[in-house]
């Protein structure tokens, strides 16, 4: 499936990025560009930036003995990343359930102005006594559904692969 072209401008429209960085020479591959692995790293670590924003920080999730949980990827590479690159990365909330939440990260190469790289996800809140997915904290419910309805009024619709829901 070919991705939807987004402009950086487009991108911009979701407020502040949630993450930023720039690519390191180590992340290169014998192709001289910066390797997959380490583009899906960067979204890893824009979550882990994201989390506290909605009540899920590391002290909150110690207090409740909790964590959160990758069920479901799709990544688009769409632009190549190179050493150096400055790199932003955005998030827009697709749906949100009792437990799970459908997300979209757009890596943003603010050297190119290009979109490089696009990352779909769905994440659910997990009980660590348990080991099992549990319902969200209401305060993190609430931050959660009123991030999303303020992406629904974006005038661009999510670029979702459409075989996954929150």
């Amino acid at each position: 499936m070919k991705p939807p072209h987004l402009t950086s401008e487009q991108i911009q429209e979701l407020g502040p990025p949630c993450y930023e960085t720039l690519a390191r020479a180590e992340w290169t591959d014998r192709n001289e560009h910066v390797n997959i692995r380490y583009l899906v790293a960067v979204f890893d670590d824009a979550g882990d930036a994201f989390y506290p924003t909605v009540g899920l920080g590391d002290a909150a999730h110690r207090s409740r003995e909790s964590g959160t949980m990758d069920l479901e990827h799709h990544t688009h590479f769409v632009r190549e990343v190179r050493v150096g690159d400055r790199l932003t990365v955005y998030l827009r909330i697709v749906g949100v359930s009792g437990k799970r939440f459908h997300y979209v990260m757009f890596l943003v190469n603010e050297t190119t102005g290009e979109v490089a790289s696009m990352f779909e996800c769905v994440n659910t809140f997990v009980d660590l006594v348990r080991r099992k997915a549990s319902p969200w904290p209401e305060d993190v419910r609430v931050a959660l559904l009123a991030l999303m309805e303020g992406h629904r009024a974006l005038s661009w619709p999510a670029p979702v692969c459409g075989s996954m829901s929150a």
